[in-house]
């Protein structure tokens, strides 16, 4: 039990050596990640689009 008291209390004073953001940071950077994400899921179902017929057709091809 003591272990786990001297761990809460190490963690807690670690906890106020971590520099936060400010809210306008973590808007910016939500903001960022959010964008990131539907960028690159438009960007690889633009590709599977692309990519699944041809290699559907090249399976079609090779099974002949």
């Amino acid at each position: 039990m003591r272990n786990i008291i001297e761990f809460v209390k190490e963690t807690r004073k670690e906890l106020n050596n971590v520099s936060w953001p400010s809210w306008p940071e973590l808007r910016g950077t939500t903001i960022v990640v959010i964008v990131a994400v539907f960028f690159f899921g438009f960007f690889l179902w633009a590709v599977d689009l692309v990519v699944g017929p041809a290699m559907r057709a090249v399976h079609h091809l090779m099974a002949r």
